[in-house]
């Protein structure tokens, strides 16, 4: 485990956009960062979906579900599917489901709560838009760094802090 959100804080104050604490962390990579990839959807995970079948090596989908936590937007087959199309993680403003199984899945998942209950699958959602949640601004390309301290955005990569 590393604690990489600390030490940017440190050294590049400036820089960053730090949400606030409402998130939990799932997956089995207590820390993750990457290029952001942003979908916006409500109850429903078709975007989401989709883009887990891409590749993302170097990636992190951010995943504006309207703070909703009545529908999972991510479950264990998605996570799976992710985790082998390379993403570095995922971060959803809603919930997910399938804890016990995401918690084993080479994936950084944080997000606001689990649910069992599935979304709808209708096609709505839009992927590279600007999203605004927990404090914080998101825009396509922006670089997000996630360890169990939180989640912090910046607009430009990051020197890793060595240990």
């Amino acid at each position: 485990m590393k604690d990489i959100l600390p030490d940017l804080c440190d050294l590049y104050p400036e820089h960053l956009q730090i949400a606030d604490p409402v998130f939990k962390s799932y997956g089995k990579k207590s820390h993750f960062n990457g290029e952001v990839v942003t979908v916006s959807c409500f109850e429903d995970n078709s975007r989401v979906r989709e883009l887990v079948g891409t590749p993302g090596k170097g990636k992190v989908l951010v995943v504006d579900g309207g703070g909703s936590v009545r529908r999972a937007l991510l479950g264990d087959m998605l996570a799976e599917k992710a985790a082998n199309n390379g993403w570095e993680g995922i971060v959803i403003y809603g919930a997910i489901r399938d804890v016990a199984a995401q918690s084993q899945v080479n994936l950084g998942i944080h997000a606001l709560n689990a649910h069992p209950m599935p979304t709808e699958k209708r096609g709505l959602g839009e992927v590279g838009k600007t999203l605004k949640f927990a404090g914080i601004t998101v825009q396509p390309g922006d670089q997000i760094y996630c360890d169990l301290n939180g989640i912090a955005v910046a607009k430009q990569p990051l020197a890793m802090p060595k240990h």
